[in-house]
């Protein structure tokens, strides 16, 4: 049997489709990376935005017009806030919600089962082709306890947990006996991981102690999860320098409608602490425009304090309604036509950012994690600072940690 996954939104995502990947390759299956070969298509959706949502149902209905014969699943996110209205999307076979995701490999199997379609013979059990094994995701923590007033996340995700250190560390020993090179931890806030008195810090400390992973990243954190102890452990170079520190707005009103538990002074100060401990760091960030009630003021000052930032890269989304959130309740919604102007004039400014950013390291020979080939001859990697660079070899360079001379 042939299985064909795909990932849409958050880092936690990947994370979670990667252990489903790792389930059916482990039952023989063999995973490829078109839909129109697959006998199952499986879906990790997405729901933070309503692209998101028309994302998902576009590439449901795709895959069906692709491959009408295979077993169509919808999973995650959208899955848990809006199951019968993806189960009604024709094509649509199965839809598991993240209640029920732990069980996937299982759900999938019975419904396979009990399917009217024929049962080929089990596959050789091998990644697709296109998947390098250089960077792995593997979730540490789940759920939030502190919704934020636009956010949809906490009611598909639920309460925060953590998972035991000794599962983490066996997971990223598993993961470098398949040859990854670099492992990110996710989660849907990873600075708030606690597991028997052990936070984010003592979970870092150990997987660097009991661990050979080359390289480790983590994804997003919170202005005050940012602290000098926490800061002192990427005195290890195998913590990447690249830190993704969530903003949503520069403007301190915004930010308190938003009920982001924290203003622009703290966010700056943070910012600081890591710049003065970790160098040649690259921070990163997600900025919301046209949140409700947002006056041109408002967003002249969130405009401004991203340009002070100098950021490396900066995220950008119009402002989306979530039904069952404050914000969608909100008045004062701002029009499209602004919120697309303000889109593009952030998105202008993220693109300054990220070129004066590169500028900083241009001519510097940085160790470069080789990921793939991207044209004839052409291989694509990334610096532990997330600097995406380029070079041309007929050799092999997939999963290779190689120094390089950024351009």
């Amino acid at each position: 049997m042939k299985i064909a996954l795909e990932t849409l939104g958050c880092k936690l995502n990947q994370a979670e489709t990667e252990l489903l990947a790792r389930e059916f390759i482990g039952a023989g299956y063999e995973l490829v990376s078109r839909v129109s070969e697959a006998d199952i298509y499986v879906l990790n959706t997405c729901t933070v935005t309503h692209t998101a949502d028309s994302k998902s149902r576009h590439r449901l209905r795709q895959a069906h017009r692709r491959n009408p014969d295979a077993l169509i699943v919808a999973t995650g996110c959208y899955a848990q806030r809006a199951c019968q209205e993806l189960a009604r999307i024709d094509g649509v076979n199965l839809v598991i919600n993240n209640d029920e995701k732990g069980q996937s490999f299982r759900i999938i199997e019975e419904t396979r089962a009990h399917s009217p379609a024929a049962h080929p013979e089990k596959g050789t059990g091998k990644p697709a082709p296109s998947a390098a094994r250089t960077r792995t995701f593997i979730n540490v923590q789940d759920g939030c306890n502190t919704p934020c007033s636009y956010c949809i996340v906490p009611l598909v995700r639920g309460r925060e947990t953590s998972l035991p250190v000794n599962e983490i560390i066996a997971e990223i020993n598993h993961r470098i006996a398949d040859g990854y090179q670099e492992v990110v931890l996710t989660g849907t806030k990873i600075g708030t991981y606690r597991h028997d008195g052990t936070d984010l810090k003592g979970l870092l400390e150990r997987i660097l102690a009991e661990t050979e992973i080359k390289r480790l990243r983590l994804s997003s954190l919170q202005p005050r999860e940012i602290s000098t102890g926490l800061l002192g452990l990427w005195a290890d170079e195998r913590l990447c320098p690249h830190f993704h520190l969530s903003l949503q707005s520069g403007s301190d009103p915004v930010l308190a409608r938003m009920k982001r538990r924290y203003l622009t002074p703290d966010y700056e100060q943070a910012v600081s602490l890591i710049r003065e401990n970790v160098p040649d760091v690259a921070i990163t960030t997600d900025v919301i425009v046209g949140f409700p009630g947002e006056t041109d003021e408002e967003f002249e000052e969130s405009y401004r304090f991203c340009q002070r930032m100098e950021f490396a890269r900066i995220h950008v989304f119009p402002f989306s309604p979530r039904s069952g959130t404050e914000a969608a309740r909100m008045p004062a919604q701002v029009d499209a036509k602004t919120k697309k102007q303000r889109s593009d004039s952030m998105l202008t400014l993220a693109e300054e950012s990220a070129r004066n950013f590169r500028r900083h390291f241009s001519g510097r020979t940085m160790t470069v994690l080789w990921e793939q080939r991207t044209g004839e001859g052409i291989w694509s990697g990334v610096t532990g600072n997330y600097i995406r660079v380029f070079t041309r070899s007929e050799e092999d360079l997939s999963n290779q940690l190689m120094p390089a001379k950024v351009a």
